[in-house]
């Protein structure tokens, strides 16, 4: 394998050869298109009456031309000039020869046979220097040296078990997707364990999850593990402008893995090149990111699993695949690694606050509880924030309010310190925040209260109502649903409730409220008057949290039914919500009040603002609306995702 010096001086000799070569041919150019030495230039007749005058010495006569000497003056010593005219094509010269002669000029000519090859160098030079420039350099991609290297693979190669510096003491959370890849790890230390019966490792192994739960850290956990070489790419890598790169670089990618077996081969973002063939209108297609498909498809039919080639990729949208790249004897094991659980992210908190030096009064298992639904890369993201902060104020030890502070700039962002609002609109937000507050503490299913602040954030919020779920939950009723509408829209019903003139704070909640109510009616199957029917197909994917385009399988006389059903619902919600808070209309005032004077409100100091106003005693929850029918729990697969911290705010208008 060539060395890096050597191909750098490739490359430069190569490129002052093709800069030698232009430089000649322009020079060759310019040398053939200007008269040499700058000679004036006559017409015929003046060039014959100089003849005639007696003033010439000499004629030099070509096909193209007269070139003539003048006579030198006498008594000056300077060179004796030249004229030139061009010579008229078809004239006979015989008067202008009898005059030179009769002159007594000297009289010479050329033939130019071969003076004509710049004109030869004008219609094939640029053909020529194309032709230099162009055989070597593809030659030398196709050879994938001296810098041209589009056929090879772009593979980082790990080959070295120390070199990877991950192994699976190094990932917490996913213990399941562990339990899985332990067996990986097994047939490469052992693969004679397996073959001796005849069995045989999968050839693929499809990692899935939301994105940052630790997909590529589990593969690299896997090749330190087993102490194998460990090749990492992008899908994108693959593809690049010129025709057939990608299926060039998946056989080189191959073949380097072959050589060096058993290793591990490993694909991250598989979905930029293994989408699905299918609807796209066409039955034969040349795109670049299909053939690098086949070409992978190819590939992994063509090596023998025995020899320790695993191929491991991750993905997020796995819906998006083509089904032949799934299929048995392909990727035919997918892992999900999917958020983890209250106890999983304690221990993901105990992985990266290995180097961080902690504050005695630090509990990660109170940090791992108010962060639901984080995954690895947002915890991490956490501790490093908190050690940040801890050394921006020159303090030992990472404390628990560090941990409080960057949980609050990651979910919400920054404190917005030069937002300065008026008194109005601060008592506006005050009450907008205890609407949601005093509601969620009204209603028997809503999650609890862990902080109300007006202080105004980067996300676009003046203000936050934060809620933890006292536990981890995969499934929810249609009460505790129809609780969080209600919760969402107290922040409206108490600024009706205060303020006559509402403003555009309630937007995000009217949004949110909105959403999942038509969820309930079309997707859940909560809606008497809709009957249990899903309506519409939803294209949301499983992992990415995006708002997906549903396809309408409805009629219009069923979406007008479907919208007066939603308006319904959020008009029952509200009115609850608004019920609470007339009920605890003093509550609400001394919560408005505490906001204002502090901007911040704890749980302990919201108790205590209630105890106070109700001489200790916490008043009991209203009972839920007529129309609400008894709770029913959702099957599996249709509920929602596990519930994260739930945020209801009040948001600057867009």
């Amino acid at each position: 394998m060539p060395s890096a010096d050597s191909d750098s001086r490739r490359r430069l000799l190569y490129m002052m050869f093709t800069y030698v070569a232009i430089a000649a041919l322009l020079t060759a150019i310019l040398r053939n298109t200007v008269a040499p030495g700058g000679d004036p230039r006559v017409s015929y007749s003046d060039f014959a009456a100089e003849v005639k005058a007696g003033k010439v010495a000499e004629v030099r006569i070509s096909e193209r031309e007269f070139a003539g000497i003048l006579k030198q003056p006498e008594g000056e010593k300077t060179p004796p000039k030249r004229i030139l005219a061009t010579r008229l094509p078809g004239l006979e010269e015989t008067d202008l020869l009898r005059d030179l002669e009769r002159h007594g000029v000297k009289i010479t000519g050329t033939i130019e046979t071969e003076s004509r090859w710049w004109q030869f160098l004008l219609g094939w030079g640029p053909l020529l220097l194309l032709l230099i420039v162009y055989m070597p350099a593809m030659s030398r991609m196709r050879a994938g040296v001296g810098g041209f290297t589009f056929g090879k693979s772009t593979a980082r190669v790990l080959d070295q078990p120390s070199r990877t510096g991950v192994s699976f003491k190094d990932v917490a959370g996913v213990d399941e997707a562990e339990a899985e890849l332990v067996e990986i790890v097994d047939f490469l230390k052992t693969p004679a364990r397996y073959q001796r019966l005849g069995g045989r490792i999968p050839k693929g192994v499809l990692l899935v999850g939301p994105p940052g739960t630790g997909k590529t850290l589990l593969a690299r956990a896997v090749s330190g593990e087993a102490g194998v070489p460990f090749f990492s790419l992008s899908g994108s890598e693959f593809v690049e402008m010129f025709v057939g790169v990608g299926a060039a670089r998946v056989r080189d990618l191959f073949e380097q893995a072959k050589l060096r077996a058993p290793c591990i081969i490993f694909i991250d973002e598989l979905d930029a090149i293994g989408k699905s063939r299918a609807g796209r209108g066409v039955y034969f297609s040349h795109e670049e990111r299909e053939q690098t498909l086949n070409q992978l498809l190819a590939e992994i039919d063509g090596f023998d699993p025995s020899k320790g080639v695993i191929i491991m990729a991750a993905t997020n949208t796995p819906e998006v695949l083509d089904p032949a790249l799934l299929r048995s004897g392909r990727f035919d094991r997918q892992v999900v690694v999917d958020r983890p659980d209250l106890k999983g992210r304690e221990e993901i908190l105990k992985v990266h606050a290995r180097k961080v030096t902690l504050g005695p009064d630090v509990n990660l298992g109170t940090l791992a509880a108010r962060t639901p639904g984080m995954v690895g890369a947002d915890l991490a993201n956490i501790v490093n924030e908190a050690a940040l902060m801890a050394a921006r104020r020159e303090a030992d030890a990472t404390a628990m309010a560090d941990f409080e502070d960057a949980t609050d700039r990651v979910m919400l962002g920054l404190e917005r310190k030069s937002c300065v609002m008026s008194r109005d609109e601060k008592r506006r937000v005050a009450c907008h925040e205890a609407g949601h507050a005093l509601v969620a503490l009204s209603l028997p299913h809503a999650d609890p209260v862990h902080r109300i602040s007006i202080i105004p954030r980067s996300i676009g919020a003046l203000g936050h109502t934060l809620q933890l779920p006292t536990e981890e939950r995969y499934l929810m009723t249609r009460s505790e649903l129809e609780d969080r509408i209600a919760v969402m829209l107290g922040g409206r019903a108490a600024e009706e409730i205060c303020h006559p003139d509402v403003s555009t704070g309630a937007a995000d909640d009217l949004e949110c409220a909105s959403e999942l109510a038509r969820q309930m009616v079309t997707r859940f199957g909560m809606s008497v008057e809709m009957g249990k029917v899903a309506y519409g197909r939803s294209a949301q994917s499983k992992y990415l949290p995006l708002p997906g385009m549903e396809g309408r399988n409805y009629s219009d006389e069923t979406a007008r039914r479907i919208d007066t059903e939603v308006r319904r619902l959020v008009d029952a919600m509200y009115a609850r919500a608004r019920q609470a808070l007339e009920r605890r209309r003093e509550e609400l005032e001394r919560i408005i009040a505490g906001l204002i004077e502090k901007e911040t409100l704890h749980r302990d100091e919201l108790q205590a603002l209630l105890r106070s106003s109700t001489g200790g005693q916490t008043p009991a929850s209203p009972p839920p609306p007529a129309d609400s029918a008894p709770p029913r729990e959702q099957s599996a697969n249709c509920g929602p995702p596990a519930p994260e911290a739930a945020f209801v705010r009040c948001s600057i208008p867009r």
